[in-house]
């Protein structure tokens, strides 16, 4: 399903409900969550199927998938990639580092954010949009949205500029129509992610799913 918001060049996988959630872990894996409850365990666990069987898309072997900074997955040497889950859902895309700079995902339910988020994470021109992308879609959870677009901005901006970049500092301005969104960073950031970012987003089977890919 993701991979219909996604370029060539970028190998995807996902899971649905509880399959792969006690996928066979490498122990190095298994020590990073040996005290984890069951939700974390089994999202980080059918997480990291995916992404394994993304990279075997890729050719490549089958390795631990440890957190690196922040929590990102450290990938293989010349992969770049990017994982998501949500109650239901879990998936992963990868690419060759020489074809994608960053590919950042994100699912979320597609339901309405709970009280009090939205204003913690849109900005004043985002809070003057939604009436009018509400009345061009009514049966999309916009908010809901515009939090799973800033989830992927963050994905493609914290492996390539390395530092911590905060919902107000991007404007994401979707397309009701395209299926397509674009995000203005409102702070300085390296060349690969100046200016405007574009990104796609798809509504289906109550997921509501964001993606971003910066090529070369």
């Amino acid at each position: 399903m993701i991979d219909e918001i996604l370029p060539r060049g970028v190998v995807t996988a996902e899971a649905f409900g509880e399959e792969l959630s006690h996928a066979e872990l490498f122990p190095e894996e298994e020590q990073v969550i040996a005290r984890s409850v069951d939700k974390r365990r089994h999202e980080f666990t059918a997480g990291r199927a995916c992404a394994r069987r993304a990279l075997a898309g890729l050719g490549v072997p089958p390795a631990p998938l440890l957190p690196g900074e922040r929590g990102a997955p450290r990938w293989p040497a010349g992969i770049v990639g990017s994982i998501t889950h949500c109650a239901g859902y879990r998936a992963a895309a990868v690419a060759r580092a020489s074809e994608v700079t960053a590919v950042g995902i994100d699912a979320e339910p597609h339901d309405l954010l709970p009280d009090g988020v939205l204003d913690q994470i849109a900005t004043p021109g985002e809070l003057t949009l939604l009436p009018e992308l509400r009345a061009a879609a009514p049966k999309v959870c916009w908010d809901r949205l515009l939090f799973s677009a800033k989830e992927s901005i963050y994905k493609v901006w914290f492996p390539v500029a390395g530092r911590w970049l905060g919902f107000e500092d991007a404007v994401v301005t979707p397309d009701p129509d395209a299926g397509v969104f674009t995000a203005r960073l409102l702070v300085p950031a390296p060349p690969p992610l100046a200016g405007t970012l574009h990104g796609r987003w798809m509504v289906r089977d109550g997921l509501a799913l964001t993606t971003i890919t910066i090529l070369f």
